[in-house]
């Protein structure tokens, strides 16, 4: 029985409390730790957790009883805390994004390679839309060859946010967000981005806000990066779009593929125009249907497999060089978006956007953070389950 803590009792923490009780006979949530101990508290009430509550995590990081934290924090403190807990020889799983830098990413690298050396312990930053059928089955077909080399990939990261969004605390600012919706909500497609199609060549992007004066970042980016061979992908960050329809297509030689999923296949007539090629999207759809499902979806199937890596002295489906490569993608479009021009990748260490004071010293300041309020509670959206 693994003993488990939470640092921030936010409203994501909900999907790691949800994802830990569904596993009763594996693990238990014995530590709540949140710098307003009272969230934490109305916390373990609401979710009905025997746990105790701390304001800081260093007050439990010397605790032998506990084997597992998952960092649901604001993104500003994901690296000292993960850092610190995986020094402390404890497993560890941070919430999006890993970290707001690729310096901190690899200073949370180098803290997780030592913790497993010396202790044994597994890493991971969570991309839990890895752990949804449409998309795992997307990646599998992809990697099938089916659909021929891909030319094109358009990923779509919609999302609607109203304007009291940006007042909590901590949100709406480069020093305490990170950035706006490409690093906090698009993260999810841009992860998706790297692990099918891996780094680009080249980024270009523009980075906007268009409907939220009170925050300092972007509501709006559009990056399209360039692959080898001629490949092309497209991506949209956004908070202010309605219906927050998302979706991912691939566009291949032979077919057109996507989540939520939909095929369409073409062949050339001979004189250049299409032909719907019928046998080929049957036989696309047929692979597709025959793939096997996963057992747990989402962040539940995500701390499955973590639990499951520390159980067998394995590894993690998605460990901290998927986090950097993902935080690799974003600085990019921040850079370019900035800059004004396509930036190359890889982004190198002397790179004044691989600091967090670089990023914060360069970035545009749309507006001026306007409200600061301590809580936004409600119900929240965590993005599209891709089946429709």
């Amino acid at each position: 029985m693994l003993s488990v803590a939470i640092i921030g009792t936010g409203n994501i923490s909900r999907m790691h409390i949800e994802a830990y009780k569904a596993f009763p006979e594996r693990c238990k949530i014995s530590h709540l730790v949140d710098i307003f101990p009272e969230k934490a508290e109305q916390k373990r009430v609401d979710c009905k957790l025997d746990a105790k509550v701390f304001s800081s995590h260093k007050d439990i990081l010397d605790d032998p009883s506990i084997d597992l934290v998952s960092v649901c924090t604001p993104p500003y403190c994901h690296a000292e805390i993960a850092i610190d807990f995986l020094n402390a020889g404890k497993n560890v799983i941070v919430e999006k994004p890993m970290a707001a830098s690729l310096e901190e990413c690899d200073a949370i690298i180098a803290a997780a390679q030592n913790a497993a050396a010396k202790y044994g312990t597994v890493f991971s930053s969570i991309a839990q839309n890895r752990f949804r059928d449409p998309i795992f089955n997307l990646k599998r077909t992809l990697d099938s060859g089916k659909i021929g080399k891909v030319v094109h990939a358009q990923f779509d990261s919609h999302w609607w946010r109203g304007h009291p969004y940006y007042d909590l605390w901590w949100r709406g600012t480069w020093e305490k967000e990170g950035g706006g919706c490409t690093l906090n909500h698009a993260v999810h497609h841009i992860d998706m981005l790297g692990w099918m199609l891996g780094l680009p060549q080249k980024v270009s992007a523009m980075l906007s806000n268009a409907s939220h004066d009170n925050a300092e970042v972007e509501d709006i980016s559009v990056a399209v990066m360039q692959y080898g061979g001629g490949a092309l992908a497209q991506v949209t960050s956004s908070v202010i779009h309605h219906g927050e329809e998302q979706q991912i297509i691939f566009q291949g030689e032979h077919a057109r593929i996507s989540a939520p999923w939909k095929v369409y296949a073409s062949t050339s007539r001979p004189n250049g125009f299409p032909e719907e090629n019928i046998a080929l999207e049957q036989e696309l759809t047929a692979y597709y249907e025959s793939l096997p499902k996963l057992t747990y979806s989402g962040h539940t199937g995500q701390i499955d497999n973590v639990l499951t890596a520390i159980e067998t002295h394995g590894e993690p489906l998605i460990k901290g060089e998927d986090g950097r490569r993902t935080i690799e993608l974003i600085t990019a479009i921040y850079k370019a978006g900035t800059e004004g021009r396509a930036v190359d990748l890889p982004i190198v260490r002397d790179d004044p956007f691989y600091t967090v004071a670089g990023i914060m010293e360069r970035a545009p300041h749309f507006f001026t953070k306007s409200a600061s309020v301590e809580s936004l509670d409600g119900k929240i959206t965590v993005g599209s389950d891709y089946k429709k």
